[in-house]
């Protein structure tokens, strides 16, 4: 099975991700099928679009977007699968809704985003953890490399452009390399935010 446009995609263990093993016990940490960051978003690639520009190959791990895997309530209560959903944990996903691809234990944005991870603040009249709208690039594809962004340069992103991943055990951000405004090198002093609760 072919599509022309979407890619074909299988969840990698299960559409949720609301367990975590803690010593030999298993904790549910969330019962609520409406929240959408307890949704799954690390798929396998069954079949790639006619229309394949990204370099995504079948097998490939794939990180997507919340509501591909996502059940959820419409309006009179009843439960459903997302638009996405095609048959038995397979799923049309569409090129915008992938971000990153994972080949060889080694993850590649494709071109369009960026993977942020946000700093501390130093900022000692705030109670806020992070700085807003900063972090350092971790991750980025060939369209913001031509610019001379490295990984580990400090950038600034508009605000509301950043959209939350846990990725292995790492927070991070991801950013559309169009809302990548600013520059501030490799500074190197730098404190990484990483909440306990990844």
């Amino acid at each position: 099975m072919k599509s022309i446009f979407d890619f074909v995609v299988k969840p990698l263990g299960g559409r949720s991700k609301n367990k975590k093993k803690i010593g030999e016990k298993q904790l549910i940490l969330n019962t609520d099928l409406q929240d959408h960051r307890y949704v799954n978003r690390i798929g396998v690639v069954v079949s790639v679009p006619v229309e394949n520009d990204t370099g995504v190959e079948i097998g490939d791990q794939v990180i997507v977007h919340h509501n591909v895997f996502r059940r959820f309530y419409d309006v009179k209560g009843r439960e459903k699968n997302s638009r996405s959903y095609f048959k038995e944990d397979t799923y049309l996903c569409a090129k915008d809704q992938v971000y990153m691809y994972k080949r060889d234990d080694v993850w590649k944005p494709l071109n369009g985003y960026c993977f942020v991870k946000p700093i501390q603040s130093t900022d000692k009249w705030t109670i806020e953890n992070e700085k807003p709208f900063t972090g350092v690039i971790k991750m980025l594809g060939k369209d913001l490399s031509k610019f001379g962004l490295k990984i580990g340069n400090l950038v600034g992103f508009t605000p509301r452009s950043e959209y939350e991943f846990v990725i292995g055990d790492q927070r991070m951000y991801r950013v559309l390399s169009k809302n990548v405004n600013i520059d501030y090198g490799h500074k190197g002093n730098e404190k990484e935010y990483n909440p306990s609760w990844t």
